[in-house]
């Protein structure tokens, strides 16, 4: 559901959407600094190369079509709010400066769409489980499932809203198949974060929360080096709906050429092995960069005081 440069019309929607995406981002980290329950900088690191790889491996749909993990529910609900948040808006800024997935111009409308409003779900499943109801796994499980799908469901609702406002293509007209396919493809959002959510708050994980940590970066360099070259091909569900009804551009040139453009380097020319290496490269970036925020994070007012004192 990356938006790329040029398919909203004028600046009002993306600027707007800018404007919304700072203020949010900038709440969420203010939150994350005051928390007092902050995951490790490995943890939060961990989960944000794990989404970034997930997000390379589409999988088929309906009709030619193909879908991809979110992850934001995923992220909230292991990490908490802020934290999830931050997460996948990462994640959504190495796409675009790194790889050229989702355009610059429109990086705002893309982590509003799927970082932020995205993570309404997961933030609604955080209260809830805090709150005095006890849940059994079961349970827990449903809502996740629920949570997830609905994230995906309200982000192409939105992206739909953004097309019609910016003058691309009547809302009434992209509706009903940008929700549609989407809601096909929430089905395996929805399923993937419950396995993941099982597989994190199993009695062993919890133990150990190295173990925990390990898996998911491993898988992240797994799924990134070796899996990542296989995705399958076909046109994601916005890509879907825009060759539809005619609104992909795909001979307009991008505002920011990236050093890995859709996932490839121009010095490798075998098709497995570029996507391979980019995927790495991928992974290792995300890892860099959110450990790194991580411990800024994590940055303790009170024993910064009495150091300098």
């Amino acid at each position: 559901m990356h938006i790329p440069d040029h398919m909203l019309n004028g600046a009002v929607c993306p600027v707007s959407a800018a404007v919304i995406s700072v203020a949010g981002v900038a709440t969420a980290a203010v939150l994350a600094v005051k928390s007092k329950d902050k995951p490790s900088p490995l943890k939060f690191a961990a989960i944000a190369m794990f989404i970034f790889a997930a997000q390379m491996m589409n999988f088929p749909v309906l009709n030619g079509t193909s879908g991809h993990f979110l992850g934001t529910t995923f992220a909230v609900v292991l990490l908490g709010i802020p934290f999830g948040i931050l997460s996948t808006t990462a994640v959504l800024i190495v796409q675009c400066l790194a790889f050229g997935d989702g355009g610059l111009s429109v990086l705002g409308v893309n982590i509003l769409n799927m970082a932020l409003i995205g993570a309404i779900p997961g933030a609604a499943l955080t209260f809830i489980f805090r709150s005095n109801f006890r849940f059994n796994k079961i349970q827990k499980s449903i809502l996740i499932f629920a949570g997830s799908w609905l994230s995906i469901v309200i982000a192409a609702f939105f992206c739909s809203a953004e097309l019609g406002i910016s003058g691309t293509i009547d809302f009434t007209t992209v509706f009903s198949s940008m929700v549609g396919i989407h809601s096909l493809i929430g089905i395996f959002e929805g399923v993937i974060t419950v396995a993941l959510y099982l597989i994190a708050t199993s009695e062993k994980a919890q133990k150990s929360e190295k173990l925990s940590v390990g898996i998911l970066a491993v898988s992240a360099v797994i799924i990134g080096l070796v899996l990542s070259p296989f995705a399958n091909g076909f046109p994601d569900g916005l890509e879907w709906v825009a060759e539809k009804y005619a609104f992909l551009n795909e001979s307009a040139a991008p505002l920011l050429t990236s050093p890995f453009n859709d996932y490839s380097l121009s010095l490798i020319n075998n098709e497995i092995l570029t996507v391979s290496a980019a995927g790495f490269i991928g992974v290792i970036i995300t890892f860099i960069a959110v450990v790194g925020l991580g411990f800024l994070l994590n940055f303790k007012r009170d024993d910064a005081q009495s150091t300098v004192k």
